[in-house]
């Protein structure tokens, strides 16, 4: 059981270094409030189910050995960030209305947003594939089984990390609200910070 505490401690200490996930997150929740972020977290943690069917099934090694799969998963992955970014900043409206249906839709909207961007980036999936062998115990057998546990395990701690993040991020987002001159710039600071992480993962290289 050693290595699974490990395997614990490693994967949140992890999940608490900055990165894109937590600052979309972040991002959400100070422009659209605690619903919108939560509804980020919930999304990035469900992209990772699709990352760990990808490494337990071996497909993530055929993305790590071929530049052109890479590339284009990246760049639809990067594109799909700097329209969300455009998006936003042409956006002159509150991006999720207050109560009915409305709200509703723009959260679903935000949660499959969160989902295709974590589905999108292979370096997650790279990760994956370099942290989650490093835990599986060739004695026992059932190397695909083991990956997908483990792969469970990231998904509960990164959801719980993750909806702490938006609470937080969404109770600043109420107190930036109350002040009208910093609340009519948050769907530019928004869309800006969406292009940033765009880019970043546009000019990324396989380090993986």
């Amino acid at each position: 059981m050693t290595h699974i505490y490990l395997f614990l401690a490693a994967s949140v200490l992890l999940t608490l270094a900055p990165g894109p996930d937590n600052i979309y997150i972040i991002t959400r929740g100070i422009a659209q409030g605690r619903n919108a972020a939560l509804a980020a977290a919930l999304g990035f943690t469900t992209g990772l189910i699709g990352h760990t069917l990808i490494v337990a099934f071996g497909l993530a090694a055929v993305i790590r050995s071929s530049a052109l799969l890479f590339g284009l998963i990246k760049f639809a992955g990067a594109g799909y960030l700097l329209y969300l970014g455009y998006r936003t900043l042409r956006n002159r409206e509150p991006l999720i209305t207050d109560g009915g249906s409305g709200q509703y839709l723009g959260l679903r909207r935000v949660y499959c947003q969160s989902v295709l961007a974590n589905l999108l980036n292979p370096k997650v999936s790279l990760f994956f594939l370099s942290f989650l062998p490093q835990f599986i115990q060739p004695n026992l057998g059932h190397g695909e089984l083991q990956a997908l546990a483990l792969g469970g395990i990231f998904m509960l701690e990164t959801l719980v990390i993750f909806c702490l993040i938006a609470l937080c991020s969404g109770r600043l987002g109420s107190w930036l609200r109350s002040r009208p001159a910093v609340s009519r710039h948050m769907n530019s600071a928004a869309g800006a910070t969406f292009i940033g992480i765009g880019l970043n993962l546009a000019f990324s290289e396989r380090t993986l």
